[in-house]
């Protein structure tokens, strides 16, 4: 990705470097996907990256031994599904807080894009569900610490105790087991070194 797309790479190692998980947005219940998700896309949204959906179409063209034009097939069209950020020959999704199942989604259409020739590479930015709940779990209690007993509540705001939802184990399972073939995806996921230091307020 870096030799054949610099400037998105560019892009990547910029925005992963500069971002940091906020608590403020992170522990809150109902936009858990949506703040951190869109926070990450904003990054990239100001870099030039767009939500697009991806398809494909193949069309057969017949031709004499002499290279006359005889004609064509008709179009098979294959559709694709909204992506988060694209840009150049790159995909990116952000699978923050999205059922496992989209991962699959995900890694078969980079490896049937990629074999047609339309993508170079394919990122996904997700978490590590474990060193995040751990986390997450010293941070509420820190901040359980400074309410009055009567106000305290000892479950977390968001569930991340659940392991059906996107997370780096799962994307790295599916690698592993090269669902996207030949296709060179990066993943990439959050962990508690992402946070910005501040506490839960």
């Amino acid at each position: 990705m870096q030799a054949v797309c610099p400037n998105e790479w560019a892009d990547i190692v910029e925005v992963l470097s500069t971002y940091r998980l906020d608590p403020n947005s992170w522990l809150k219940a109902g936009g858990n996907r949506g703040d951190i998700a869109e926070e990450i896309d904003g990054e990239f949204g100001k870099r030039g990256w767009v939500e697009a959906r991806l398809d494909l179409e193949t069309k057969g063209i017949l031709y004499r031994k002499s290279g006359d034009r005889i004609g064509e097939l008709p179009a098979v069209k294959q559709e694709g599904y909204l992506v988060d950020n694209f840009k150049n020959r790159v995909v990116l999704d952000v699978e923050w807080n999205a059922k496992d199942g989209n991962l699959d989604r995900d890694l078969a259409s980079y490896r049937s894009w990629f074999e047609a020739g339309v993508i170079s590479s394919a990122v996904i930015i997700t978490k590590d569900r474990l060193k995040l709940l751990s986390l997450a779990r010293k941070l509420w209690a820190q901040h359980q610490a400074t309410l009055p007993e009567e106000k305290r509540n000892a479950k977390l705001p968001i569930d991340l105790t659940t392991s059906t939802v996107t997370a780096f184990d799962k994307a790295q399972m599916r690698v592993k087991r090269g669902v996207m073939g030949t296709c060179p995806v990066l993943i990439v996921a959050a962990t508690d070194a992402t946070w910005n230091g501040k506490p839960f307020l």
